[in-house]
């Protein structure tokens, strides 16, 4: 296979961009890409790179008294007719190229060209972001070799439109079940119907007043919500069990326990079980390099209202944030793209940054 990561493409995070949107890496399919990435940082003599599985690791050892991460995802979410890329005017249009392979291109350009930053400086190229977490490339790294996420500062290089988005909110899933008595539809008064039992915790669900919380002048929504329904036996059946999904997405001033207990309060008298949860981070602001590229970005920073993998650090005690070119309300957009100066800006700003 011929790499398309050539020297004149990795020299301009625009053409960059470019080429790894062109090879398709929905989740699942890295391994195409990981060897095109490996390929090149092997060739640059300033790194010492490794792989576990479809993550690739390259780092500077320069003797600095700090070291930053910079993390990227390696895989998208699946094609939909958005494959290989258009450009248009100022725009690069194509699967990924919001979410996030622009903040990829933006790393994979400074670790092939900047051979002295003032950090000593991990890459970390990562497969399974969009998947389930056990698929995940830095929970497999962090399993396998956790000395590669140790850092003093980390940055996920995830779509925020060129701004700050700090730490991020956790996220949990519950069931809350309600019953009922079977009974022949034809004779419904002799069941009790666990559907209609549904509409009260519905109601609940209308009547929520959601929190806003701001830490560290970053205001987190909260947001409590149906993301599902299942119940029914058959078209004469009154049925005796129904489930209700519910996503809540909450503030990192909270941990899951804390979360699950206030979605168990929500629901009080009813069955809520747990079936997924995941912490969320503080904003992490106040270390040295952080507060230097909040400096270079020149902008406020914002919360990040969603999930990342900026959690996975902070669990670890690294202060991390979020940062990329991309749009993150394009993100898994059938007309997913991004801006070709935002790429530009966002160069411009992590080399201002590390260099």
């Amino acid at each position: 296979m011929t790499n398309p990561l050539t020297p004149p493409i990795l020299s301009d995070p625009v053409e960059l961009t470019r080429a790894l949107v062109d090879i398709e890496s929905v989740s699942g399919n890295e391994k195409q890409i990981a060897d095109c990435v490996e390929q090149v940082l092997r060739a640059v003599p300033h790194l010492r790179v490794d792989r576990h599985q479809h993550t690739v690791m390259a780092r500077t050892d320069l003797g600095r008294p700090l070291r930053v991460v910079l993390a990227g995802h390696l895989d998208t979410v699946p094609v939909a007719g958005n494959l290989p890329a258009r450009t248009d005017g100022d725009l690069i249009h194509g699967c990924g190229t919001s979410d996030m392979k622009s903040g990829v291109a933006l790393a994979l350009h400074l670790a092939c060209t900047l051979p002295e930053p003032r950090y000593d400086v991990t890459y970390l190229f990562y497969e399974a972001e969009e998947v389930e977490s056990e698929r995940n490339g830095l929970h497999l790294v962090a399993q396998a070799h956790p000395d590669w996420l140790a850092a003093d500062f980390a940055m996920l290089l995830e779509p925020t439109y060129g701004v700050i988005e700090a730490g991020c909110q956790g996220t949990l899933r519950a069931v809350v079940r309600t019953t009922g008595t079977r009974a022949h539809s034809a004779r419904a008064w002799r069941g009790v119907n666990a559907i209609h039992a549904a509409g009260r915790v519905l109601a609940r669900l209308g009547q929520y007043q959601p929190r806003r919380v701001t830490i560290d002048g970053c205001e987190y929504r909260e947001g409590l919500n149906a993301v599902g329904i299942r119940g029914g036996v058959a078209g004469n059946v009154i049925p005796d069990e129904c489930e209700v999904e519910v996503n809540f997405r909450f503030a990192p001033d909270r941990s899951v326990e804390q979360a699950a207990g206030h979605v168990r309060e929500v629901f009080a008298g009813y069955e809520a079980r747990v079936i997924d949860a995941v912490a969320g981070a503080l904003p992490g602001l106040t270390a040295g390099p952080a507060v230097e590229l909040l400096t270079a970005v020149g902008e406020p920073p914002a919360a990040k209202l969603g999930w990342t993998d900026v959690s996975r650090f902070a669990a670890l005690g690294v202060p991390a944030l979020n940062f990329g070119p991309g749009d993150p309300n394009l993100a898994h957009a059938r007309d997913e793209r991004v801006e070709v100066g935002k790429i530009r800006d966002g160069a411009s700003v992590l080399r201002r940054w590390l260099g």
